[in-house]
């Protein structure tokens, strides 16, 4: 399927055509799934979005559709096979990758209007996760919204989100946890939903 393996950042997905393959099959084409996640985010003509572990970069595609040629899309990972995978197989000229950690972006602060973070905070130490998010909070401008997502153990899926989660806590996935580590970095508006066919979204707003 796709391997997995762990560094000093966390844990890193380092075969992007194995992980690409098994995306496509368990959201049944990712197209459909990924435009829901990347409206849900906030995204408009003209923005410019992060998307951190970005892995294949299939989001930030849908994602740069969405921003048009006066926008820009930011991709990064802390895996160097991601970033080459997406660089290769990138055909926007609104949208690039670089290598990128969560918990330590060197990134200007204030400089995106949207950041989206999916299937990805459960990879970080758990001891770094409020860093990831305080990054988060300082690279936003104000008024910028903030998409986390991971798997929602529903339906058929759950079954198989069940599996892949089996050597951990399950809460580990359930990306409601994170709803007061939000509030807490200076999030407002943290709203949960649900996209099909298991995805669970959680929005939140930098005041401005």
């Amino acid at each position: 399927m796709f391997r997995i393996e762990q560094d000093a950042h966390g844990l890193l997905i380092t075969n992007p055509r194995g992980y690409r393959v098994f995306a496509t099959v368990f959201f049944g084409g990712r197209r459909r799934h990924d435009a829901e996640v990347a409206a849900a985010s906030g995204a408009a003509m003209g923005h410019c979005v992060l998307d951190i572990a970005c892995g294949t970069g299939e989001l930030v595609a849908v994602l740069a559709d969405r921003v048009g040629p006066g926008g820009t899309v930011l991709g990064v990972d802390a895996a160097p096979e991601m970033v080459e995978y997406a660089r290769a197989n990138s055909r926007g000229s609104n949208c690039r990758f670089e290598y990128g950690i969560a918990q330590s972006l060197d990134l200007p602060d204030r400089s995106f209007d949207v950041v989206t973070c999916t299937f990805a905070m459960h990879h970080i130490p758990e001891s770094d996760r409020d860093a990831a998010i305080a990054e988060m909070h300082r690279v936003l401008r104000p008024g910028g919204s903030l998409l986390l997502a991971d798997l929602a153990s529903v339906g058929m899926r759950g079954v198989v989100t069940r599996l892949l989660s089996r050597h951990m806590d399950p809460a580990e996935i359930d990306i409601r946890r994170y709803r007061q580590a939000l509030v807490e970095n200076g999030f407002q508006q943290v709203e949960t939903a649900l996209v099909r066919p298991a995805t669970r979204i959680l929005t939140a707003v930098k005041p401005a």
